[in-house]
């Protein structure tokens, strides 16, 4: 008898006739994969939700810069800032 038929007639281990460790590569290739293409989409879908927080709040910024410097009044001002803290409602984000 022997030990050929141990696993039920699949030698090396489950892994196919003579393709053994290339299998067990083919396996762990794509388990590495899939976790990277997961952290790659966590990352990207974090970093899109930062970057709109943080471009409106740049968008204040220039506003207030602006404000500053003289090239716009006090009415332009409110104006615009009242625009941009309707846009934060909208989307549900606080300043």
């Amino acid at each position: 008898m022997g030990w050929g038929n141990m696993m039920g007639g699949w030698g090396n281990g489950g892994y196919g006739g003579g393709y053994g460790m290339m299998g067990i590569g083919m396996h762990l290739v794509l388990g590495i994969g899939i976790i990277l293409l997961i952290i790659y989409l966590f990352r990207r879908s974090s970093r899109v939700h930062t970057d709109t927080v943080l471009g409106n709040n740049r968008a204040m910024d220039i506003l207030s810069e602006r404000y500053a410097r003289g090239e716009i009044d006090s009415h332009e001002y409110q104006s615009r800032k009242q625009d941009l803290e309707s846009y934060d409602i909208i989307k549900g984000k606080h300043l």
